[in-house]
């Protein structure tokens, strides 16, 4: 089995890179996970998993006679996980059209792939992982701006037949905020609200530390948050090879 999810909000800022890590031990409780940082153009995801020295990563895979997608894989807090380089240079000579290959391949030995995502649509490489993705998770701050860029988001999943999970409100200081905007979401999003994650200072120190949230701080509110929305994530079943096939042959689309 397999599935392919997208992690994304359509602006900065919002804690996505923590949210597909944090989502991502959650569900390596239960299921074989691989992370794959797909924001090629501003990669942070090797600092929040402790991987900024290593020799190998996503943007060597991503050019013609590169290096084998296996040399970029790190075995790192129950989970398989791709980090992606932060150098202009390699961001500019890598093919994001590779990426579908790259996943493709992955898929024959994981459960659920989560692609953490660029959070604006303004380029092949951008809007790539959410063409590629089953469904996409959306992460939220609990505002009406944050909601729209959101819904940027999930619309262009759907025009290309990808699937809404459900949604995360990250970075919430007052509870009241989410019930002032949750009408709103139930009304147009699709899927659940998978958490309202509190805002939290062990995230920014796990940050730091080069950690997970659930690895630096496991017993914060923010961590069981993660966890209930990984309960609440509904994984379905999906053939590895019709999986990689569909990753194989999808077009790359000109962003909107």
């Amino acid at each position: 089995m397999v599935e392919a999810f997208a992690v994304a909000s359509g602006k900065g800022g919002t804690g996505k890179t923590t949210s597909t890590l944090a989502l991502g031990m959650a569900l390596a409780e239960e299921y074989d996970v691989t992370v794959i940082d797909a924001d090629t153009g501003m990669a942070n995801l090797l600092f929040h998993a402790g991987l900024s020295s290593v020799d190998t990563t996503l943007h060597d895979v991503l050019v013609a006679g590169g290096a084998p997608v296996e040399a970029a894989v790190y075995d790192r807090f129950g989970m398989s996980v791709v980090p992606c380089g932060t150098s202009l240079a390699g961001f500019e000579a890598a093919e994001p059209e590779r990426l579908r290959e790259v996943v493709a391949t992955l898929a024959a030995d994981t459960d659920v792939i989560l692609l953490d995502s660029p959070a604006t649509l303004g380029s092949k490489s951008a809007v790539l992982p959410i063409v590629l993705a089953d469904r996409v998770v959306v992460v939220l701050q609990p505002t009406i701006p944050a909601l729209s860029d959101g819904l940027k988001v999930q619309e262009y999943a759907h025009s290309y037949g990808t699937e809404t999970a459900g949604t995360i409100f990250n970075k919430v200081t007052e509870p009241d905020d989410v019930e002032s905007v949750a009408e709103k979401s139930r009304r147009y999003f699709d899927g659940p609200t998978l958490a309202t994650v509190p805002d939290s200072d062990a995230a920014r120190e796990a940050r730091r530390a080069g950690e997970p949230l659930l690895a630096h701080a496991p017993a914060t509110e923010a961590a069981a948050a993660y966890r209930e929305a990984a309960r609440t994530l509904d994984v379905r079943s999906g053939e590895a090879d019709d999986v990689a096939a569909r990753f194989r042959s999808a077009v790359i689309p000109d962003p909107r």
